[in-house]
């Protein structure tokens, strides 16, 4: 089962303070309970490296470790899912991909986009991203914010569990708790944090209960 509550999405630059694997054992003592692997700038070989080198920062944590676009790279790798955003592999081609027990996680900005990933063959998507809530210097050719209504709006609409992204620390927790929201996605609020388990501990005893769905 997927826990979503606190979904990290890594990034290189920001995790070479205490590197990528100190990092990451860091923030799962905090309570991280989902990571993500997002490179956009590595090469496919520095990829499967910089995984297998988060793989084993996770490994006997029970955290599963999800590869961010690069659905070709999961079993190299041996990652337990991908997550794709709607300029990268079509998702129904990425589960053909993946096989049935890998998990696979959708970025939708828009109504319209909501609606098709629910309409999808059943299994295709596990979750979705939706955001970004707020600008974030993290993605600098992000879609226009949401705002936490417009979050709201975007979950009321899915079938699908969803973590909201974008701009999310700490401090903004209850502007992005709704219905459907079944966790947030960090950065830097865990990557460039002094002390990843503090920040991620504080994260996670912010958002509370589990969300767990199947994959």
């Amino acid at each position: 089962m997927l826990d979503l509550r606190l979904y990290l999405v890594t990034d290189t630059g920001m995790t070479r303070r205490h590197g990528l694997d100190a990092t990451l054992r860091a923030a799962v003592r905090g309570g991280v309970t989902v990571v993500q692997l997002r490179d956009h700038d590595a090469s496919d070989r520095e990829f499967v490296a910089l995984g297998r080198l988060a793989l084993a920062a996770l490994r006997g944590t029970g955290v599963p470790l999800i590869l961010n676009d690069r659905v070709r790279l999961v079993e190299e790798v041996g990652a337990q899912g991908a997550h794709v955003g709607q300029s990268d592999l079509d998702p129904v081609r990425a589960r053909e991909m993946l096989g049935h027990t890998a998990y696979l996680g959708l970025s939708c900005h828009t109504q319209d986009q909501v609606t098709a990933a629910c309409a999808l063959p059943t299994g295709t998507v596990d979750y979705l991203g939706l955001g970004p809530v707020w600008a974030t210097s993290t993605k600098a050719d992000h879609a226009a914010p949401l705002g936490p209504d417009g979050l709201a709006s975007l979950a009321r609409a899915s079938t699908l569990p969803a973590v909201a992204i974008g701009g999310v620390d700490a401090s903004r927790l209850a502007s992005v708790r709704a219905p459907g929201v079944a966790g947030v996605a960090v950065v830097s609020a865990v990557c460039r944090a002094e002390d990843p388990a503090l920040a991620a501990r504080e994260l996670r005893a912010g958002w509370g209960a589990s969300v767990e769905v199947g994959g």
